[in-house]
């Protein structure tokens, strides 16, 4: 298919980024692997050819048109480049919107959010990665899914499964109050900083077992009450009046409740969130406010209100018929306005990814890195779980890292191990 040339429309997540993005800002996210060998190059040149024409939908660069932006077919081969700048950069004009990078043991790919979002970015990674263990001659088990390079892709891939799972005549959702943000001064460009550390899969399920709910829930009340001691502390809130709510924007991979097989965007976020201006949350107070909410917001007709609300706004003839060069400062006014200035930080979880025997003999460690924030939300949050661990890296952008000191304090405080294995641009001492 990609020699024949073809093009898309932005799916429905997507249209929002380029208006939006800039050299700090760049919606691109990355996800890493640490092997127990250095990378032996030639393979992984053979394994990004092999695996390209899998994968047509992420081999397009963007263009500008006179409504809408699009995603159009490219020739262009996928960079395969040298790891040793900042994470997460933003993509060279007309180049295309994903890359691998390598640097001694370590392999990553960073995608744009304009390409597709962590569930369908996984399964690239997972191709790759099986197929440069099988130009390294390492068995891959037949039981070990990811797809197979071999096949021409689904055009059900290619879907916009927003517009596909769209209702009409329901409701649209409530918009909600500002949220709080972090008071820490900006860091000198380049700003964006990493802090990644490892904790044990069972020590946290032991701890959000305890308290009846699972790990997401459990990290996200943790993040919640990490930032209420930010809220609570006089030496970091000058302002008498300040916002009171307190949320966590998370993503929820929408594949889990929709018979998709979208690999371009398809999540939309829950935000759970506490009122610390009503007075103090407790811990455990916090875990049960962040489990109901959950609970509610990924209800499926909670879902599609907000999907009805996304979609819905982009159908209307008024809003088609608006040319791009007014569409974009509109949308940049409604992204500060309705969208980043509802929550307080960012949580992504892309779960736990299991290998099988033959590969996690080779593999150190797994993570991945939140796109980098913007100056208003100023600290991200990624999880990944691999072999028994889970890696959380927050991305920051100020001079403080006071907020990953409060959550990994609390962490050890409750007896979980917590090893910080990744410190860029962090000269603090976080635990």
């Amino acid at each position: 298919m990609r020699g024949k040339g073809f093009w898309y429309p932005l799916d429905n997540a997507a249209k929002i980024f380029p208006a939006v993005s800039n050299s700090e800002v760049t919606y691109v996210f990355r996800i890493s692997v640490v092997l127990k060998h250095k990378i032996h190059i030639k393979s992984l040149f053979n394994a990004v050819r092999t695996i390209e024409k899998r994968f047509p939908y992420y081999h397009v660069t963007l263009k500008k048109g006179f409504f809408w932006y699009y995603l159009e077919s490219s020739r262009l081969p996928t960079p395969v480049v040298f790891d040793h700048d900042v994470p997460c950069r933003k993509f060279a004009k007309d180049g295309l919107l994903m890359r691998v990078l390598a640097a001694d043991n370590r392999i990553s790919v960073e995608f744009s959010h304009l390409l597709t979002d962590g569930g369908g970015a996984m399964e690239y990674f997972k191709t790759l990665l099986a197929q440069y263990f099988l130009n390294r001659d390492i068995e891959i088990p037949g039981d070990f899914a990811y797809p197979d390079p071999s096949e021409k892709a689904d055009p059900a891939e290619f879907e916009d499964d927003y517009n596909r799972f769209f209702k009409e005549n329901i409701p649209v959702n409530a918009r909600r109050p500002k949220a709080y943000h972090l008071p820490f001064p900006l860091n000198q460009k380049p700003r964006f900083g990493i802090l990644s550390a490892t904790t044990p899969v069972d020590a946290l399920k032991e701890k959000a077992r305890e308290k009846g709910v699972n790990i997401t829930v459990y990290l996200t009340a943790v993040y919640l009450y990490a930032i209420q001691q930010i809220w609570e502390n006089p030496a970091f809130n000058r302002r008498k009046k300040k916002p009171g709510k307190l949320s966590i924007q998370i993503p929820v991979n929408l594949r889990k409740s929709y018979p998709s097989k979208s690999m371009r965007n398809f999540s939309l976020f829950v935000m759970p969130e506490i009122d610390p201006g009503l007075g103090h949350y407790t811990f455990d107070e916090i875990v049960k406010t962040v489990f109901h909410q959950m609970q509610l917001e990924t209800d499926t007709r909670l879902i599609n209100k907000i999907i009805s609300r996304n979609v819905g706004s982009e159908r209307k003839i008024v809003v088609r018929a608006i040319p791009l060069f007014i569409k974009d400062p509109v949308l940049r006014i409604n992204h500060r306005t309705m969208g980043c200035s509802q929550y307080s930080g960012v949580l992504s979880n892309l779960g736990i990814i299991r290998f099988p025997a033959s590969m996690l003999t080779h593999i150190e460690s797994l993570m991945v890195i939140s796109p980098p924030p913007n100056k208003m939300i100023r600290v991200s949050c990624g999880m990944l779980g691999f072999n028994e661990q889970i890696t959380i890296t927050f991305g920051n952008i100020t001079r403080s890292k006071e907020l990953e000191k409060n959550f990994f304090r609390f962490l050890t405080g409750e007896k979980i191990p917590v090893a910080i294995t990744y410190n860029r641009n962090c000269h603090d001492e976080c635990v």
